[in-house]
């Protein structure tokens, strides 16, 4: 399939980055006489949507996300204050298959607002597949999501929720520097809030190392960077820990604790207990494609022994 170049003077991106499961990443490649306005940002997203197909995994959104505590449009005319234990996400069936092979089965769950819930279970159990169902970036058998009550289909989930993957590197050619530069101008963010969010996940020594060149520690307070600036009301993380040592891990903690803080919420896929023991609020416990507890840890483990 012949792929179209799309022209933005901030900064030249790699045509595509392969990832798990053949997800890649878009590219842009640099013009250095073609300046970009907010007008002509719009022009190059709507263009970005009709080119992509599905297994392409995009960073930039392809609508307008929804602003935290604000409700999608269908539920404009209902309050925007949500109470923190109300439901914000429900996962009524999620169904998953490869060939004859079910990874996911009648999959259900609740994300409450402002709370920071665990996906826990071994490797292999499910936790990145579901993620990316959730996500609306992997087509399933059926997927069934309500947001505050009402429908919402994978080609609108990209406007309430943000997904971070494991073990990806975006613009790997790029320095660190500019590609926050780039995610701050696309989301509208302050200079002011870029260097908050680069003192928070500690990115200061890195800025004008290039992101191929980082560590894997490193890449992964970039990704949390990226997350950090987008608006979206939930935050989807896979394995947010993976690369940091004990105190690492208790500063990253502190710095998702201070987003939930802000009226966020974030939904967390953990295999190492103790991680997830730290920072999540509640744990669903993902074991060979189905849901086998809910609740606090000891409240799923229990109810994992239960279902074995």
């Amino acid at each position: 399939m012949a792929r179209t170049v799309i022209a933005l003077h901030i900064m030249r991106l790699r045509p595509c980055e392969q990832i798990d499961q053949g997800l890649s990443w878009a590219g842009v490649m640099q013009t250095p006489h073609e300046t970009l306005s907010p007008s002509k940002l719009c022009a190059i997203l709507a263009v970005s949507r009709k080119l992509r197909t599905d297994g392409v995994l995009h960073l930039v959104s392809s609508g307008p996300p929804i602003r935290r505590k604000t409700p999608l449009p269908v539920e404009a005319a209902c309050e925007s204050g949500r109470a923190r234990d109300q439901v914000l996400l429900r996962v009524d069936s999620i169904n998953k298959q490869y060939a004859d092979q079910a990874v996911l089965a009648d999959v259900a769950f609740d994300i409450q607002a402002g709370e920071i819930l665990g996906i826990i279970g071994p490797n292999g159990a499910g936790k990145t597949t579901l993620l990316e169902v959730l996500a609306g970036i992997l087509p399933a058998e059926s997927s069934d999501v309500q947001w505050l009550g009402r429908p919402l289909p994978p080609s609108r989930r990209r406007q309430a929720m943000f997904y971070l993957p494991d073990g990806v590197r975006p613009y790997q050619d790029q320095p660190v520097t500019r590609v926050l530069s780039f995610f701050g101008d696309v989301y509208r963010r302050s200079a002011d809030q870029i260097a908050d969010t680069i003192r928070a996940v500690g990115l200061t020594p890195v800025l004008h190392k290039r992101v191929y060149s980082l560590s894997k520690g490193y890449g992964r307070r970039l990704m949390l960077a990226l997350g950090l600036l987008t608006p979206h009301p939930l935050l989807l993380m896979d394995e947010p820990f993976d690369g940091f040592d004990l105190r690492q891990t208790r500063e990253i903690v502190g710095v998702l604790r201070k987003e939930i803080s802000k009226g966020r919420t974030l939904a967390l896929a953990i295999h190492q207990l103790m991680d997830a023991e730290r920072v999540c609020d509640r744990f669903i416990l993902l074991a060979d494609g189905h849901v086998r507890g809910v609740g606090t840890l000891n409240d799923a483990a229990r109810c994992g022994r239960c279902c074995c």
